[in-house]
């Protein structure tokens, strides 16, 4: 059984949906968790403390060993404030995941700069700056999960909807890091990780417990990747109704990069044409969004 007795997380976004299911799993198996969650508006805005404060007293009244940080993560200050309150509290920290995200859509046309600097902030700069927290007293330790969050909406061009070009641009950036930070990791006991769960939360504006895509049918998944018997690092877990598959962007067979991709041969823009066909021949075009 997956234990994390002795172990102290921090949830980024727990207040309710996917993060809350995280927290609670996390509990439940014995680990110490604290709940971080700005209690903003469906549009981002706003903030409300109280959210984080709910959720960590339902699961104390539950049994769990909960509490809630009193920061933001707005900025690089506010995110090392809340890691570092977390460790002069608890004295470690051994998990890391921000779940914490927000989804808004605006086309090309329309977008605004404070719209993409505040979905950078929440998908990108954030994760960047509590890892940069986190990770000296992880590389202490010799041990540290970090798990960020990503989105097939962004992997996948036929996931892709009009309109999120800066929520796709923050969740493609998640897992550039997760590729760099698993490197970084490895030599310290400490395995990064990125997950793309699909669940009807207050983002699909669904309120209450679904019929289907549960946070709790997610959870399972995240909690594994920032468990101590987990040496993954480095894989994007895709998570759904409770089924589950890792995957990697790995070269093919016979692949020499940067000198030989092993690929189809073309000197002109009119060879690359011709040879189209035969480049493209594993990318079937993109369908429609069901």
């Amino acid at each position: 059984m997956i234990d994390f007795s002795g172990r102290v997380a921090l949830v980024t976004g727990a207040g309710r949906g996917l993060g809350f299911a995280y927290a609670k799993g996390l509990a439940v198996r014995g680990a110490t968790v604290i709940i971080q969650d700005s209690g903003t508006l469906m549009d981002g805005s706003g903030r409300d403390p109280s959210v984080a404060e709910m959720a960590a007293q339902t699961l104390r009244q539950a049994g769990g060993a909960v509490f809630a940080a009193t920061g933001d993560t707005a900025s690089r200050h506010a995110c090392h404030d809340v890691v570092a309150e977390v460790i002069r509290a608890h004295g470690r920290l051994d998990i890391l995941i921000h779940n914490a995200g927000w989804v808004g859509y605006q086309s090309i046309e329309e977008l605004e700069p404070d719209f993409h600097t505040r979905m950078m902030q929440i998908g990108v700069d954030a994760a960047l700056w509590l890892v940069q927290a986190a990770w000296p007293t992880m590389r202490e330790a010799g041990f540290g999960r970090i798990l960020l969050t990503t989105s097939d909406r962004a992997i996948y061009s036929q996931y892709a909807l009009e309109g999120l070009a800066s929520y796709g641009a923050a969740k493609m950036a998640v897992v550039g890091i997760a590729n760099v930070l698993a490197h970084e990791g490895r030599p310290h006991g400490i395995a990064v990780n990125a997950i793309s769960p699909v669940a009807k939360t207050r983002m699909w504006g669904v309120e209450g417990e679904p019929d289907e895509l549960r946070p709790d049918d997610v959870a399972s998944g995240a909690l594994y990747l920032v468990s101590p018997g987990c040496t993954a690092t480095g894989w994007v877990l895709r998570a759904a109704n409770g089924q589950f598959i890792a995957t990697q962007a790995r070269e093919a067979e016979g692949v020499a990069y940067p000198r030989d991709l092993n690929a189809v041969t073309a000197t002109t823009p009119e060879d690359v044409a011709m040879a189209w066909p035969r480049i493209a021949a594993d990318c079937p075009e993109p369908r429609d969004n069901p």
